[in-house]
């Protein structure tokens, strides 16, 4: 199995009556969303923080979560899987819609005419960590290739992903609430 055909597992710690550690949670992620019309692209919700500071004994609640965007003073943790990307302008732009449609009516999508459909904006800061394979992360004057291992702070500008190699690839996102 590959890096990116194995679940994800998530681990999660908690203290005791007693301020002792202990795993409280070990566990393949359930969250998982597809969109039928973009197959191999699959996003794995894993966990949600309503507020910040965050309470360190809050119950998660990614499974209330919908749209990309955190909550007002939160943030959400997901990693993407993106299968490569069609050669086809009409049908990548097909794809692209029916992901922002089904999966992220809240980003602004397509704000301003760009070669790619993918283009969308959000008011956030984003911790974008190349787990596997590699991505191109494109912006409005300007892209650029990023490899396993790499990571991109995208803060609130107009951007998109494409995955133009033949291999499916694997980015750890980390969306913090922001302001402008």
């Amino acid at each position: 199995m590959d890096q990116l055909t194995k679940p994800i597992r998530r681990v999660i710690t908690q203290n005791d009556a007693k301020g002792k550690s202990f795993i409280v949670e070990d566990a393949l992620i359930t969250n998982v969303k597809v969109v039928p019309e973009r197959p191999g692209y699959q996003v794995s919700n894993i966990w949600r923080v309503t507020e910040s500071p965050a309470s360190i004994s809050a119950p998660n609640t990614i499974d209330e979560h919908v749209g990309v965007l955190p909550t007002k003073n939160g943030n959400v943790l997901r990693v993407i899987d993106y299968p490569p990307e069609p050669k086809d302008p009409i049908e990548l732009k097909r794809q692209q819609d029916a992901t922002f449609g089904a999966l992220y009516p809240d980003a602004g999508h397509d704000l301003k005419p760009h070669d790619h459909p993918g283009m969308h904006i959000t008011e956030t800061v984003d911790y974008a960590i190349v787990l596997a394979g590699e991505m191109t992360a494109i912006l409005e004057n300007e892209e650029t290739v990023l490899k396993t291992g790499d990571i991109l702070i995208q803060r609130g500008t107009n951007h998109a992903w494409a995955n133009r190699s033949v291999q499916a690839a694997r980015i750890l996102f980390v969306l913090i609430d922001g302001k402008y």
